[in-house]
């Protein structure tokens, strides 16, 4: 039997899980759609949905507190400013998991975890004005 066996442990210890969850959270946010292996995908759901709540609130001490699951402050700032707003209406149900087929090197199971009324332009575009930036300042 397997009570109170509440999460997977992915093979990492809970300061390891702990970072994964921030970095692929703050992806997620960021670029709104991330792909990534089946059983992460499912973990990192109800965090992310967690973190949302948080930003509908919108209230300073939930800022604190997603900001001390994050690691950038720009990811609490587009949470809090774009996602918080866009979800506002919304009961729950923030982000969905779609099966993505198996990975080529080791058949592992893989997801695409994305928001469900994301931006399509919000994927790569800290890239896209990183590379523009550096262009100008090579002109």
């Amino acid at each position: 039997m397997r009570h109170a066996r509440g999460y997977r442990r992915l093979n990492r210890t809970h300061e390891h899980r702990k970072a994964l969850w921030a970095n692929m959270a703050g992806s997620l946010i960021e670029h709104e759609q991330i792909k990534t292996t089946l059983p992460k995908a499912k973990e990192l759901r109800p965090i992310v949905e967690k973190l949302v709540t948080l930003a509908k609130r919108g209230d300073l001490h939930s800022r604190r507190l997603a900001a001390a699951q994050l690691k950038q402050d720009a990811h609490v700032a587009k949470l809090f400013d774009v996602l918080g707003a866009r979800f506002k209406d919304r009961q729950g149900g923030y982000v969905r998991v779609l099966k993505a087929g198996f990975r080529y090197g080791d058949m592992a199971p893989m997801a695409i975890v994305e928001f469900v009324d994301r931006d399509p332009d919000a994927k790569g575009a800290a890239d896209k004005a990183r590379v523009a930036a550096e262009e100008a300042a090579e002109e």
